[in-house]
């Protein structure tokens, strides 16, 4: 008999994340006195050694930070090169058939798109500036220091992870591109043409090389030192486009999370160029809207329909800011929410966008005994980003510019030195401005949807963290498809039920292909609660 995986209850502070190794990172920095910063920050390099198929160092990273009195969020998102333009995104997809991707790795249906591998889709990575800009602003631990278990397990090897060897299997067993770029994939990331198994012995030293060079120099050798020469130097002897300029002029931003109300507590998400605008658009839909007094098919009847509606809208206006017009207060406002409300029917829809007024990655929570948390998310995007792979460094460079369209029509085309639509998105959730705690899911798409699904949980249900997570999802990938997990499915009547209202139900094989997450709540007697995904190799610790 499995028994479920049951909440942590912490006194002082906790670290919950995707992979154990990355925890107890975390949780020995808490020890040492560092606060829910250092602890996030040496989590989040950790991950990069530990679980590489689905972050990297040349990924991307957004956090939001509870200081204790307010909170604050950061871009750590890069944009292109300033050499990319539509028309050689264009050329090269004529020229390669590239197919185009969605945001969990499936063909698109709109036409074709930026290719998923190789030198076009790469961006400025920003997790390395994203690690110095959260501590210098927060951190109370020496930078290097934070660093220390990322660079043993680099250097002297650890066993690799179920779950992490799973996806690592997938990722080298799917057809690989062919070119120079691509040379040092197979050197790094395999053992004899092979992924590492579970609990086989992984070494990557080349990484700890560059990891130790972040360390020393506060980041600065990635974007103006050897490391940025070294990525110029392959990018122009492989076909990239990114230089030592593009490295150079990257800078993260501080932005003000964005809100929405939902049973008497605000959910917080950070703005575009993330999607975190679409969980909030369907938590507003869904405020106007008493589910426990609903069946248990119209609550998921809503819920879908909610969550179209704010992916119709989140694809159609969420863009770079700095580059494009993004209405993220008009599409906030409780009158725009009543409007798109009043669409739900009781059938399955297609929506499209509304006209409002004009004005593969990782996830981690942490805590401190000070009352500081923080949310962070990083990624390379698809299993090892581009699987453009920098020799003698030992990571590979994400493939975010995947998100840019085609469309020149569209706020989010493809263009230089632009950010485009990311996926990856971290949560808050508050209590009359009071915090309540960190989460997140991941997996692309689901992101959004999976924060409803969680944020439902907990205040319609009254879920704990662990609880919250565990609750059986479902997916909305496009049209009326949806995907139930098994135990979704087996609740008498549900599948036939929504298929009467016109959803495409298809229920998944297993139960862990849905995104996985993790929660941390301040609990009512003082210490925390914590919860992490039970799919897979999810680990939560406390002190």
């Amino acid at each position: 008999m499995a028994y479920p995986r049951q909440p942590l209850f912490a006194p002082n502070g906790a670290v919950a994340t995707s992979q154990p190794l990355a925890a107890a990172a975390g949780l020995a920095v808490l020890r040492r006195g560092g606060n829910a910063v250092d602890a996030a920050l040496a989590t989040a390099i950790t991950l990069t050694v530990v679980q590489p198929p689905s972050n990297d160092i040349g990924g991307d990273l957004f956090a939001i930070v509870w200081d204790g009195e307010r909170l604050h969020g950061l871009n750590a998102s890069g944009r292109s090169p300033a050499a990319l333009t539509r028309e050689m995104v264009l050329a090269a997809t004529d020229r390669r058939g590239a197919t185009p991707v969605d945001a969990l790795g499936g063909a698109q249906a709109d036409g074709p798109a930026v290719p998923a591998r190789g030198w076009l889709p790469v961006t400025v990575p920003g997790a390395p500036a994203g690690w110095r800009d959260l501590h210098d602003r927060f951190g109370s631990r020496p930078f290097a220091e934070l660093f220390t278990d990322a660079i043993g397990y680099a250097e002297r090897g650890y066993p690799v992870a179920a779950g992490t060897a799973a996806t690592w299997a997938r990722a080298v067993a799917a057809p690989g591109p062919a070119g120079a770029e691509y040379a040092e994939f197979d050197r790094v990331f395999t053992a004899d043409g092979r992924a590492p198994r579970p609990g086989e012995w992984w070494r990557n030293p080349d990484a700890a090389r560059t990891l130790r060079r972040i360390a020393a120099t506060g980041a600065a050798d990635f974007y103006r030192g050897s490391i940025a020469a070294a990525i110029d130097a392959h990018a122009a002897r492989t076909g990239g486009l990114i230089t030592g300029d593009d490295l150079a002029r990257h800078t993260s931003t501080w932005v003000d999370p964005v809100s929405a109300r939902y049973r008497g507590h605000e959910v917080w998400e950070l703005p575009p160029n993330g999607q975190g605008v679409a969980a909030l658009l369907a938590l507003n839909i869904l405020d106007g809207v008493d589910l426990a007094v609903l069946s248990p098919e119209e609550r998921l009847h809503w819920q879908i329909e909610a969550v179209k509606l704010g992916f119709a809208d989140t694809h159609a206006y969420v863009a770079d800011p700095e580059r494009a017009p993004v209405p993220t207060g008009a599409l906030l406002d409780p009158g725009y929410a009543a409007a798109r409300r009043a669409l739900v029917t009781d059938r399955a829809g297609d929506p499209v966008a509304g006209d409002p007024e004009r004005g593969g990655t990782v996830y981690l929570c942490t805590a401190d005994s000070g009352g500081m948390m923080v949310s962070l998310i990083q990624s390379t995007y698809l299993a090892f980003g581009s699987r453009v792979v920098l020799p003698g460094h030992g990571f590979a460079l994400q493939n975010r510019g995947t998100g840019f369209r085609l469309d020149p029509t569209h706020p989010n085309v493809v263009g230089p030195a632009k950010r485009p639509f990311h996926t990856i998105i971290p949560g808050f959730l508050t209590r009359r401005g009071e915090p309540v705690g960190p989460f997140g899911v991941m997996g692309g798409h689901m992101q959004p949807q999976g924060h409803v699904q969680l944020v439902s949980a907990t205040l319609d249900a009254g879920r704990d963290p662990q609880a919250a997570l565990d609750t059986p999802r479902w997916y909305w990938h496009a049209g009326r498809s949806v995907l139930v997990e098994p135990e979704l499915a087996a609740e008498q009547g549900l599948v036939a039920a929504l298929r009467a209202r016109g959803h495409e139900v298809t229920v998944a094989a297993e139960r862990a292909v849905f995104g996985y997450g993790q929660a941390i709540w301040r609990h009512a007697t003082g210490g925390y609660v914590a919860g992490s995904e039970s799919r897979v190799d999810g680990a939560m610790l406390g002190w």
